[in-house]
């Protein structure tokens, strides 16, 4: 009874150990994955700044930009499983999106103000604040929502695509709309998955991140735009 009893109590302390160390390694993964996510908004900042010094050039090759940032986001994605290569995909990648996105900022700037811009970059922030809080907090599984998410994703992608040829000011509303509520969802469902350490990489993870936050931020800017216009 001796012997069972020490077994069971070295039984609990490996199990106890094992349980920390799990945790320390979690603690450790979004540490990582937040510091990159941060890193990413700064390398999006300065592709913006850069942007914004040479405005007319970026005006005249937004397609061969926005081609550039495709090319970068599977580079990134084909790149995953290749530490540092990763890295400098994912910073490369986000500086293009600040270049990428200089046309919409500047002409929300001109319309409305630098402070429109200032506004919709701090709505961002609060609704990326109180979704995260909301995917660690909520007792509900949120895996169940990710195919419902990819198909509304689909489903706005489709319908961007084809307002690019209808060219109407209210089903871009709705579209903007529509886009800034699913990728709310979607950083409470990331960020959820990121506690529960179901991403392989903090890069993955923070691409993740960033993606929610950048399309949030993206349309807000174009409501505004919208709702800015003569």
């Amino acid at each position: 009874m001796g012997l069972y009893d020490r077994n069971y109590t070295n039984n609990v302390n490996a199990t106890a150990e094992y349980t920390a160390a799990q945790d320390t390694a979690l603690v450790k993964f979004v540490k990582t994955t937040y510091i990159f996510f941060g890193a990413s908004l700064f390398f999006a900042f300065i592709g913006a700044m850069i942007g914004f010094y040479n405005l007319q050039l970026v005006f005249e090759n937004r397609m061969l930009l926005f081609v550039a940032e495709i090319a970068a986001l599977f580079g990134l994605m084909f790149s995953r499983s290749k530490p540092g290569l990763n890295i400098a995909m994912l910073f490369i990648f986000t500086t293009l999106t600040g270049l990428v996105a200089t046309p919409l900022v500047a002409m929300v700037a001109a319309k409305a103000g630098a402070g429109a811009v200032a506004m919709a970059f701090a709505m961002t922030t609060i609704v990326f604040g109180v979704m995260s809080i909301f995917g660690i907090r909520t007792r509900k599984d949120l895996a169940s929502m990710g195919k419902m998410l990819f198909i509304t994703l689909i489903v706005v992608f489709v319908c961007s695509l084809v307002n690019l040829f209808l060219g109407s000011s209210m089903f871009q509303v709705l579209i903007s709309s529509a886009a800034v509520i699913l990728f709310s969802m979607y950083v409470a469902y990331d960020t959820q998955n990121i506690i529960r350490g179901l991403y392989t990489s903090p890069v993955d993870a923070a691409i993740s991140l960033y993606l929610d936050f950048y399309n949030i931020f993206m349309n807000l800017l174009a409501l505004i735009g919208l709702s800015s216009r003569d």
